[in-house]
C-alpha cells in the first residue's frame, strides 16, 4: 500500500484498527457472532485452524504463518467501520479535504522561466472533484503513480496557480513523497488553507 492511500485509509477511519493478530482475530470472531466456521471461511482456512488460533488451551494455539496474517490484516481492513467508512467518503467527496504533505515539487513552464525540484511542506484545501477522482483511482486500483498525477494536477491548480489566477500554464512535477495525510470534516474547511515551509 503506498503512502496516498495509507493516507486515505487513515483519514477514513475514526478509531484505530486492532494492531496484534491476536486482537484482529477476536474482531472477526465477534463481526461473525463467534463462529470459527465463517472466520475460516473468511480467511480461506479450516475450521480446525481457526479454533488452533483461538483456543485457551495451553499448548494447542498455533501461530499463524506470515501469509496468513497478512490475510487476518486484509479481512479485517476490509471490514472495519464500513458505515464510517462510507460516511466519511461521502462527506470528502461532497466538502473536500485538507491535504497535507511533504514532497519534492518541481516546475515546467513557458521558455526561460523554470524552477528546479524541491522538498516542500505543503497543507492545502482541495475540493470534493478531487476527492472523488482519488477515490475512483483506488477503487479501479490505480497505482502510486495515477493518484500522484491526480494531486499533483489539482494542487497545480489549487495552490500554486491560486485556482487560475496566476501562473497560467505552469505544470507541477510532484515526486519523493514522504507522506500524505487527509483531514476529512475536521478542522472546518476554508478554501484559500495554503502554505509552503
Amino acid at each position: 500500500m503506498g503512502q496516498i492511500e495509507q493516507g486515505l485509509e487513515q483519514a477514513l477511519r475514526t478509531r484505530s484498527v486492532p494492531l496484534s493478530t491476536e486482537a484482529r482475530l477476536r474482531f472477526l470472531l465477534a463481526t461473525h457472532k463467534g463462529s470459527t466456521r465463517r472466520v475460516a471461511a473468511v480467511l480461506g482456512v479450516s475450521q480446525r485452524t481457526v479454533q488452533r488460533w483461538v483456543t485457551k488451551k495451553p499448548g494447542a494455539r498455533r501461530p499463524q504463518g506470515p501469509l496468513h496474517v497478512r490475510v487476518i490484516e486484509e479481512a479485517v481492513l476490509a471490514r472495519w467501520q464500513p458505515r464510517v467508512r462510507a460516511r466519511r467518503r461521502a462527506q470528502a467527496e461532497a466538502e473536500g479535504f485538507v491535504f497535507h504533505t511533504r514532497a519534492r515539487f518541481g516546475f515546467a513552464a513557458a521558455a526561460g522561466s523554470s524552477d528546479d525540484p524541491r522538498v516542500r511542506w505543503i497543507t492545502q484545501y482541495l475540493p470534493g472533484e478531487v476527492a472523488r477522482e482519488l477515490f475512483a483511482a483506488r477503487d479501479a486500483d490505480a497505482g502510486e503513480q495515477q493518484q500522484m498525477v491526480i494531486l499533483a494536477r489539482a494542487l497545480g491548480h489549487a495552490y500554486f496557480r491560486d485556482g487560475g489566477r496566476r501562473a497560467y500554464g505552469l505544470h507541477i512535477a510532484f515526486s519523493d513523497l514522504e507522506f500524505a495525510d487527509f483531514s476529512i470534516g475536521w478542522p472546518p474547511f476554508r478554501p484559500g488553507i495554503g502554505k509552503a515551509r
